[in-house]
């Protein structure tokens, strides 16, 4: 294969050349939790990445787009824990565009690393049964660092109502006086979860600029009484971010809904918030025209996640495997 052009990300400019390679490689892949190209766009676009330098775009001789990487390398104080998503189109594949685009990642992020004088590691997924795929990182140098189980669960079946312990009330995100808390609870609450780093107040701003984000879906469990207590005595204890995506849900042809994040604050745990959480953002998506509730989580789990998933009727659908490289 010859490739004669790689350059750049221009932004809009390029972007339908891009949904359209996307949705080739979603055609043949059927890769249930891949990132969509809206989704996909957000990350793009986002404000701190360097489009110049992290994102590069590969062309055949006709200049159509047949291969696209990002290097996403999140601001962390002691070490760059960069992720490499990368798309090749269907036609091009097994031809050595797949070692290029990691050879590209590897070099941006040592002179990232260099620049930063800080130690980096390059991350990336795949799917259990892909074969292919699985190869090239091992033969690359990766190695499986987690694994990850998509989980789902039909809606069509009976939703326990939540119950809520005593003095605490359901309520949802409600605008910019609610995302410091809701950031401060995050963190708190997945401060003991493999890798974990902790969010930005920033970070959670540009999510919610997501075209699929609702903040109506967003769901917390304040303690206190709200019709007692003044907002400052009030805390976020628990939190169940749902979301429906038409666009993926359009290619699919399926009516799916996402539990995105679910989290008890550290000191609020053992109390059944959680389980209360998850099932009020069932009875949530299915309102919202979801026939099944879908999420992805850690399948090695130290929180018991995985427990309280199958116990109200997931069960795992995909296996995922996350790879690191010291680079």
């Amino acid at each position: 294969m010859n490739i004669l052009t790689t350059r750049s990300y221009k932004g809009e400019t390029d972007w339908c050349a891009i949904a359209n390679l996307i949705d080739a490689c979603e055609a043949v892949d059927r890769l249930g939790e891949e990132v969509s190209a809206t989704e996909l766009k957000l990350i793009l676009d986002a404000p701190k990445l360097d489009k110049a330098r992290d994102v590069q775009l590969w062309e055949d001789g006709n200049y159509k787009l047949i291969g696209l990487s990002l290097l996403d390398m999140p601001d962390f104080p002691a070490e760059i824990d960069a992720c490499l998503w990368f798309y090749v189109h269907p036609n091009f594949r097994g031809e050595g565009l797949e070692k290029d685009i990691i050879k590209w990642g590897e070099k941006r992020l040592r002179e990232v690393a260099k620049e930063r004088n800080l130690p980096a590691k390059l991350r990336t997924y795949s799917r259990e049964d892909k074969t292919d795929e699985i190869m090239l990182l091992k033969k690359q140098g990766f190695e499986v660092d987690r694994y990850f189980w998509t989980m789902a669960r039909s809606l069509a079946e009976p939703i326990p109502t939540p119950e809520f312990p005593a003095d605490f009330v359901l309520t949802h995100v409600s605008g910019e006086q609610d995302i410091q808390p809701w950031v401060e609870m995050f963190n708190q609450s997945f401060i003991d979860h493999w890798n974990h780093h902790d969010l930005t107040a920033e970070t959670v701003r540009y999510w919610m600029q997501d075209p699929n984000y609702k903040p109506e879906l967003d769901l917390i469990a304040v303690s206190g009484d709200s019709l007692r207590d003044s907002f400052a005595s009030r805390k976020f204890a628990a939190f169940c971010d749902c979301q429906i995506k038409p666009q993926k849900n359009a290619r699919s042809g399926t009516k799916d809904g996402w539990i995105e994040l679910l989290g008890t604050r550290r000191d609020f745990r053992k109390m059944g918030l959680g389980k209360a959480m998850l099932l009020a953002g069932l009875h949530k998506l299915k309102a919202a025209g979801a026939n099944t509730a879908k999420l992805s989580v850690d399948a090695d789990s130290l929180t018991g996640a995985t427990k309280l998933y199958k116990s109200v009727g997931f069960h795992p659908m995909e296996t995922w495997i996350e790879w690191a490289k010291t680079v």
